[in-house]
């Protein structure tokens, strides 16, 4: 890591910690048992990559579900928990080390997410943490559903190195996906895999960073 003078984060499993499996087995306990033909981390129904890129509504996303499960009997709130039950929580530390980082970098949140869970997200945020959202914690944030762009698309990063004038050389972009940090490096930008057990709060006391 040199000359770092911005750093884009992901969210899930680099500052919130989300478990892929916790979906399937809320899948299940609806009785669902066909989850992992159309939901894993690997491998998904389009239906999710839509809903990240915003181009369904909620309402359509939870449709496709009943079809896909074979289960229309299933209410918007058993589908939005189950689908919500991926979070498991930000470890304490995370957003005073967000803010440290804020007055020494210039800093950015990159997110795939999509309307169900961005709801939830701001929901957890304000009951846990009292905040209104993550505005306050970054420079500026960019979530799929909004831009209608979503990682590993190189069209996403170049928005965000465009719109605020970053150098990729300066930059360093921190995720949790191989595939998301390969397009990151393809266009210039220094990249880290975050994988478990290791946090950003090592991560930064290791390199330095604070």
């Amino acid at each position: 890591m040199q000359n770092i003078k911005n750093i884009i984060f992901d969210y899930g499993n680099v500052i919130f910690n989300i478990n892929f499996n916790n979906v399937q087995e809320a899948w299940q306990k609806l009785g669902i048992n066909n989850a992992s033909d159309f939901y894993g981390h690997r491998h998904q129904d389009p239906v999710f990559n839509l809903l990240e890129r915003g181009e369904i509504s909620n309402a359509d996303f939870r449709d496709r579900i009943r079809e896909l499960t074979k289960k229309p009997e299933l209410t918007d709130e058993q589908i939005d928990n189950a689908w919500n039950a991926i979070f498991v929580g930000i470890p304490e530390g995370n957003h005073e080390l967000l803010l440290k980082l804020k007055g020494k970098y210039r800093t950015f949140l990159l997110s795939n997410i999509n309307a169900i869970h961005y709801d939830y997200v701001h929901d957890y945020l304000k009951r846990v943490y009292n905040l209104d959202s993550n505005d306050e914690l970054f420079e500026k944030v960019y979530y799929s559903h909004l831009t209608r762009k979503r990682k590993p698309e190189p069209e996403i990063f170049k928005q965000v190195l465009n719109e605020n004038n970053l150098d990729p050389a300066e930059t360093l972009f921190i995720d949790d996906s191989p595939q998301h940090l390969e397009t990151a490096k393809k266009l210039g930008l220094q990249t880290f895999l975050m994988t478990a057990p290791d946090t950003i709060q090592d991560f930064a006391k290791r390199e330095n960073l604070i």
